[in-house]
Order: C-alpha cells, then structure tokens, then sequence
C-alpha cells in the first residue's frame, strides 16, 4: 500500500531542509506541512518545552503527533525518528544517482535521520489517505538527538499518550533490529598551568597543553584509547576538542579537553574513566617549572546514556521481527556500540527497538539512502502498525 513516489517525495523535501542541532524549526515546519496534508488534524500535533529547559539557545521542542486509533482495544504504540543532522550536512542538496539517494557537493547528506523522518511521514499518510485500521499511534520527531539524545531525555511520557511499546528509527538495514546500545560518559579535562614569555622565561612556566598531551600519551600507552579490549571488556573512548592558549610566544597556561568513554558493561565504563583522571592527575605532578610548582586539572563527567539490552520475548522485538519477515527479509537482532534516543526510551521503562531505514555512512561526506531499503523499511513501518491492531 505504501506509493513510492509519495514516500520518495517527503524523503527528497526534508533532506533538503536545514536543521542542524538547536536549530530543528523549519524540519518542525516542514513536517507539520506534510503531516496537516496528508490528513492529521492541528489538534492532534504539538511540541513540548524541551528546548526551554535544555537552554543553550535551542530554537525548538519536540514534535510530538497523537494519532487517534480505529482499533480502540489496541494499546498505543511509538514510532520515533529525531530531526537533527550533523554540522557536516550543512547546504546539503539531495540528488538521486542510479538506486541511491546522494548528497551534490561536499557535504554530509542527513539521512541519519531525516530518512526515519520521512518513513514515519509515509506511514501516518498512508494511513490516513487508505483508511488502514490502525491502533492509537504516537510519532514523535526528537531534537538534538546527535549532541547527547538531549530532546528524548527531556521528553515526558505522558505528552506521549503513555506508549506501550516504541519503535526507533535511525539505523542502516530494514531488516537490521537494535536490541541494545551501549552506555556514554563525556569528559571534560579543564587543565591550568603557568603563563610565562616562550622566549625570555620559559622555565618559570607550566604548559597546560603539555600536561594534556602527556595524559593522553599515557592512556594511549595503556590501551585505554580508541578502540578497548581488556580480556573479555570491550569499550571505546576518544578525545573530541582541545582548546587552549592565545601566542605562539605565551606558555599556554589553560586548556580545556572534552572527548567520551563508552562501553556496553557499565563497570568497565567505570574503569576506563577512572584511567582517564588518574592519568591527567599524574600528568599534572610530572610538570612543573624551575620553583617545583605544577599545574592542576579539574576533571568533570557527565553521563550521556545508559546500556540497554531487550529479551527476545520483549513484545516489540517480536513484532518488528515479524513485520521484517513479511517484508520478505530475515529479522538481524544486534546489540549496537553507539547511542540511540531507544537508550533513553528503554531507561524510562519504554521497551524500544530501533530498526534502519537505508541510511548509511553517517556523518561522512560519503552517506546515501539506499532507494530500495528505504522503501522496504516503509513497508515494515506499515506491518507493525498492523500487527500491533
């Protein structure tokens, strides 16, 4: 029941609509548009007050559309895409090339997620325009999912309709199930040295810089960056920013460094941070100037998201199985080593897989749609909302 043309057409129109982290307005814009034509009465959309109270300038709330249900003994369920891209999608001009969806020029395309986007705009259209039974529907449009999965932490279930199951949209294969992630800390190491002249006294300073570079060199050395693997531990973690200093001619006598740690076992996530601050303690005692002073670090962590892993007896894992395999496809159930808004769905006590929808090579100038997969997650859309009657 899903037409190709129509789904290509929203699929085309919100990757051409700017929508950075905190500046998710005109996607709100764009969506709302689409989802008003194609049947859903005002009364049923709205966004809530995530921005305001995330702060830091973010424009907009989430989008959150309540579509009443013709199968009344249903329980409602969600279907979630968030509408923020990348920096690197900036100015992105969608082009098809052969079966795939490309970005023209040198940028990111923004499939990750505006193609979630799109399929859910598919599915609340064809729906509305066929007349399919349907139970009661919530599509929610998350913002600043890629700095922190901000705007579905701050959402609040009961502008959700309360849910009983969801159904994330932002991975790669349709066929692909998302089972579980794994949990987040972002760091921040605020370094301060000594400033001196480089050329008359350099020995009465302390670099800052220095004292961040021989931490690093340390957990490097330790195997604790990139990629980890302790025996049976697996994690990551990477140094995102560093910024610091004002002349080439001034020791450097502040620096701030910020980067993450992630692993699937919340214990080991809890090692591979504390290798983190005890090496940029150390690092701090190993420089100092000609009076023996040393600098100092204030080394602060935030958790981002927590692990999850759903049982295979969990009803969406079931359903979304099943609707792949009426798509013709063999259901993927995996356990993914990054961060989805699921993580936090699942937190709260909202059992949520994420399924793909052709998107891939996210965040690289390099990203597609494949045409074909996206199609073919519509239609697993479609039979979920169809399994759930």
């Amino acid at each position: 029941m899903i037409k190709k043309d129509l789904a290509m057409n929203h699929l085309m129109d919100l990757l051409a609509v700017p929508g950075p982290t905190g500046q998710e307005a005109k996607v709100v814009e764009a969506i709302t548009k689409k989802l008003i034509a194609a049947g859903c009465k005002k009364a049923w959309i709205k966004t809530d007050d995530a921005h305001k109270r995330l702060g830091d300038g973010f424009e907009i709330g989430n989008l959150i559309v309540q579509l009443p249900g013709t199968v009344k003994s249903a329980p409602r369920i969600m279907f979630s895409a968030h509408m923020d891209t990348v920096p690197l999608c900036k100015g992105a001009v969608p082009v098809i090339k052969g079966n795939r969806v490309v970005a023209k020029g040198n940028t990111g395309l923004g499939g990750d997620d505006r193609s979630g986007c799109a399929a859910m705009v598919t599915l609340c259209e064809t729906i509305l325009k066929e007349k399919i039974p349907h139970p009661p529907i919530t599509f929610l449009f998350p913002i600043a999912e890629e700095n922190g999965l901000h705007g579905s932490r701050m959402v609040r279930f009961p502008d959700l309709g309360n849910p009983a199951m969801g159904f994330n949209l932002d991975g790669q294969f349709p066929n692909e199930i998302v089972v579980g992630a794994m949990s987040a800390v972002r760091w921040e190491a605020e370094i301060t040295g000594i400033s001196t002249h480089a050329g008359l006294e350099p020995h009465k300073g302390i670099s800052a810089g220095l004292i961040g570079a021989k931490a690093m060199a340390t957990i490097a050395e330790k195997g604790y960056f990139g990629k980890i693997i302790k025996g049976n531990r697996v994690g990551t973690s990477n140094l995102g920013s560093v910024n610091g200093g004002e002349a080439s001619n001034q020791v450097m006598d502040q620096c701030i460094m910020t980067g993450e740690c992630r692993s699937h076992s919340p214990t080991f996530l809890k090692q591979i941070v504390k290798v983190y601050t005890d090496s940029f303690e150390k690092a701090t005692k190993s420089v100092t100037n000609d009076a023996g002073k040393c600098g100092k670090v204030k080394f602060t962590t935030i958790s981002d998201y927590n692990a999850f892993k759903l049982k295979k007896s969990e009803p969406c894992v079931k359903i979304a199985s099943l609707a792949v395999e009426q798509a013709g496809k063999k259901p993927n159930p995996l356990v993914m080593d990054a961060g989805l808004d699921a993580n936090n769905f699942n937190e709260k006590g909202l059992p949520t897989v994420t399924l793909g929808t052709g998107s891939h090579k996210f965040h690289q100038v390099e990203e597609y749609v494949d045409i074909k997969e996206y199609l073919l997650a519509c239609e697993v859309l479609l039979n979920i909302t169809q399994l759930c009657c």
